[in-house]
């Protein structure tokens, strides 16, 4: 009686097993992904929420920079080619235009459950500094963002951000023309937001992120307000 053979593994599953035992995928995974969550907690969705919005950004705005051009010559053609012409190009400048409303949106709302629940207090300090730093990269995405357009509207929201900047006692006249490339808004200031925009705050966003989420996994989630280990918290706090 000949025994049945087991068949043989694919090439995906060869490929999976080689990465599994020099890397331990499937660990790292599992540490990225599972957080113990407190007892009676109701809104830690919210950090979730920000970070799956950064992720719609990451993927559609690599979908619009295949065809955007940051010059004052074409950055406005190119937003009407895009909305125009490309399949699906006006649905996806319009997810990226929305979740990165969404994204500011629920990072406010994370950071102020954080605050009002005193999550900040120890041993949180530096996770609470972290998620500040997140914050003002998240407004970064926003404030370089609105001038990719090169519209009017984007034009003169420009002019009036970066003079609020230049307000700024001692530093704000260098930070006003660090930012403008100039002395103006002007072309140079378009790819300078659009390096800023694509290169600068992506890479920042991502180290960041990384050392958020880490320092969640070392010291866990707050307890809700009046459980026994919020109690203990408020005690050391």
């Amino acid at each position: 009686m000949m025994e049945r053979t087991s068949p043989r593994p694919s090439l995906l599953e060869k490929g999976r097993r080689w990465f599994e035992e020099r890397l331990d995928v499937e660990g790292l995974v599992n540490l990225a992904l599972h957080v113990e969550i407190p007892e009676g907690v109701r809104t830690y969705f919210l950090g979730g929420m920000t970070l799956f919005f950064l992720g719609v950004q990451v993927i559609t705005g690599i979908l619009l920079a295949l065809y955007y051009r940051p010059s004052s010559e074409s950055a406005y053609e190119s937003i009407l080619y895009i909305m125009n012409n490309v399949r699906f190009g006006w649905l996806i400048r319009s997810i990226h235009a929305w979740s990165a409303n969404l994204m500011i949106i629920a990072c406010l709302l994370h950071m102020l459950r954080i605050y009002l629940q005193g999550a900040y207090k120890k041993p949180r300090e530096v996770t609470w500094l972290v998620g500040i730093v997140l914050l003002l990269i998240t407004l970064g995405f926003g404030f370089t963002g609105y001038l990719l357009p090169w519209d009017q509207r984007a034009f003169w929201a420009t002019t009036v951000g970066t003079e609020i900047a230049g307000a700024v006692p001692v530093v704000g006249d260098p930070l006003l023309r660090f930012l403008r490339a100039g002395s103006d808004v002007s072309g140079l200031t378009l790819s300078r937001f659009y390096g800023i925009h694509t290169l600068v705050l992506p890479a920042t966003v991502i180290l960041f992120v990384g050392i958020h989420l880490l320092l969640i996994h070392e010291q866990g989630l707050a307890a809700r307000p009046g459980t026994s280990a919020g109690d203990e918290e408020m005690e050391e706090g």
